[in-house]
């Protein structure tokens, strides 16, 4: 099955500070070394909406948000005929020859996920693992992720949760980063089930949300977890550049995010709590 990318019958309507908004996105993703991070940290999360969500050969799946296909991979491994979306080309760039040296056949398309250039009811699975929960207009997200996916189509979406540890951290940065933009969410929402359920709404059915854990033991200490996030996350690399000025902040966060990865290391592991949403096209 051939996916047509059909962009005349979806109108343009974003502002110009709605595209230097996702600009600004796409290269902060860029930045540090994300592919690290998905492949020392969470690639243990790429097969869980796969294996949810019963993907099956012949399904036709979208991945959105895919980064570099932690989640695109295990799909196209079980036969799907799988097209990868996100904003950041240099991802995507990385999901494309990790797919070729596995042998695996993918489609990778540069797309926002509030404006995806697909037709109506175009895919039976659209997925996103702690992707779409990062775009900043929430319901244009989802009402984008529901669009194209067919009538009785599988939906899911696995966030990180506000009171979990990325929850928490991004809590922690919040203090120190830029004001958002005017109409812009907080990422770690997509993991209130209650959000998510509020964002679907009556165009769903078999709506379940699981909150489940990731057990890290990548860092000894939360100031290698902290040193790690500096050098490699994206966020976090964005929050220290807009700070650099001021040494006072930068040691004040410096101190927070260490003690942060210290209270949520116990015996070598910290646990990750992430919320697993699937649900039913109506």
């Amino acid at each position: 099955m051939t996916i047509t990318i059909n962009t005349s019958e979806i109108p343009d309507t974003a502002t110009e500070a709605d595209r230097a908004l996702k600009a600004k996105h796409a290269a902060m993703w860029a930045s540090g070394d994300y592919p690290a991070v998905a492949t020392d940290i969470v690639a243990a999360l790429g097969g869980v909406l796969v294996d949810t969500l019963d993907i099956r050969a012949g399904h036709c799946v979208l991945d959105v948000a895919a980064g570099t296909g932690t989640s695109a991979l295990p799909a196209a491994r079980r036969g799907a005929v799988v097209t990868a979306t996100d904003l950041t080309p240099e991802l995507l760039d990385l999901g494309r020859a990790s797919a070729a040296e596995h042998g695996l056949q993918l489609s990778w398309q540069v797309a926002d996920a509030e404006a995806l250039p697909y037709d109506d009811g175009a895919f039976d699975a659209v997925m996103s693992a702690i992707g779409v929960m990062f775009a900043p207009h929430h319901q244009q997200a989802a009402d984008e992720l529901l669009r194209v996916c067919r009538p009785g189509g599988r939906i899911g979406v696995l966030s990180w949760t506000p009171a979990g540890f990325i929850g928490q951290m991004f809590a922690v940065l919040k203090p120190y980063a830029p004001p958002p933009p005017p109409g812009a969410s907080p990422a770690p929402l997509w993991g209130s089930g209650d959000h998510v359920r509020q964002l679907f709404g009556e165009r769903v059915t078999d709506f379940v949300a699981r909150e489940r854990s990731l057990p890290v033991t990548r860092f000894a200490d939360g100031a290698e977890f902290r040193d790690y996030f500096k050098r490699n996350y994206g966020p976090t690399i964005a929050v220290y550049r807009f700070i650099a000025g001021d040494p006072d902040k930068v040691a004040a966060l410096d101190a927070e995010l260490a003690a942060l990865g210290d209270r949520f290391l116990a015996e070598g592991v910290m646990h990750w709590d992430y919320l697993l949403v699937t649900a039913t096209r109506a």
